[in-house]
């Protein structure tokens, strides 16, 4: 085989694989990025950034709504070309088990096929299992800093650990760091029940003798991104990273953290393509 083919070969393979890498993994969105802006304004922002995987908050699609609203924004998207993949992240109510179910039909009437939720009590678990049962659709425990209800991955575990394997884990790996863990760790940890990935970075800060984590754009905090896109690819993980940022500088005007983010993610996708 002479040099010439022998470099077609190698560039068509490493661009097959790297096209194969990006069905497996995409970029996404997290719509409390743009939580300044209308339902509108978030499909105009995520078709000019060329995002089609939106992970939409109540703001932006209320499961209280009435059905022809629903189907009025479900069109809307559909005429987009987007796709509202997932919906959170929600906070349940022990109180209202009305609630939980009509949060299930309305994720049938879109077409979501994963729930984001961060309950904070643990006996709720019960009957959203039971939800989860009746329905075939999958639910992801989020999760926030120390102190909170599932900061310790060890706690998230035990609950995968006890549950229907279509409980899993939407991994913010922001908040995961900030807890102190690495999240390539936390990521490998949890096998097979990572769900969805919270794309961020943060670095820590000293306010007024606190420690303050705050939203940084990708590569620049203290978030193992290198080492979370290398087990990415090592695991073969097939789903999304949607973008999200705490920052209140951020989210009045995202499209520098979105194009930051989105370069960074080309690029880590590559290297680890490139790096088999």
């Amino acid at each position: 085989m002479n040099k010439t083919i022998l470099s077609l070969a190698i560039f068509f393979v490493t661009a097959t694989s790297a096209l194969h890498a990006a069905d497996r993994v995409q970029l996404g969105l997290q719509t409390w990025t743009c939580r300044n802006m209308s339902f509108e304004q978030v499909i105009e922002f995520a078709t000019n950034h060329g995002i089609k995987n939106l992970e939409l908050i109540a703001k932006h699609l209320d499961p209280a709504a009435s059905r022809e609203e629903t189907l009025r924004k479900k069109a809307l998207l559909d005429r987009r070309g987007l796709v509202a993949y997932s919906f959170g992240v929600n906070a349940i109510k022990s109180v209202d088990k009305n609630a939980d179910r009509q949060l299930f039909e309305f994720a049938r009437l879109m077409g979501i096929k994963l729930i984001i939720v961060e309950p904070r009590d643990l006996a709720d678990w019960d009957n959203l299992e039971a939800l989860v049962k009746e329905y075939d659709i999958k639910l992801a425990i989020h999760n926030h800093g120390t102190g909170t209800t599932y900061g310790n991955p060890a706690t998230v575990r035990k609950i995968l650990a006890e549950r229907d394997h279509r409980i899993g884990v939407c991994l913010d790996i922001g908040w995961v760091t900030a807890a102190g863990f690495d999240a390539a760790k936390v990521f490998h940890d949890y096998g097979d029940r990572v769900f969805d990935l919270h794309y961020k970075d943060k670095k820590p800060e000293i306010v007024d003798g606190k420690t303050d984590w705050t939203d940084t754009l990708p590569g620049r905090g203290s978030v193992n991104l290198t080492g979370l896109f290398a087990e990415i690819h090592r695991t073969n993980w097939n789903g999304v990273l949607a973008l999200e940022t705490d920052s209140p500088d951020f989210a009045r005007d995202p499209n520098t953290l979105m194009n930051c983010a989105a370069e960074f993610f080309r690029m880590h996708t590559l290297q680890s393509v490139d790096a088999k």
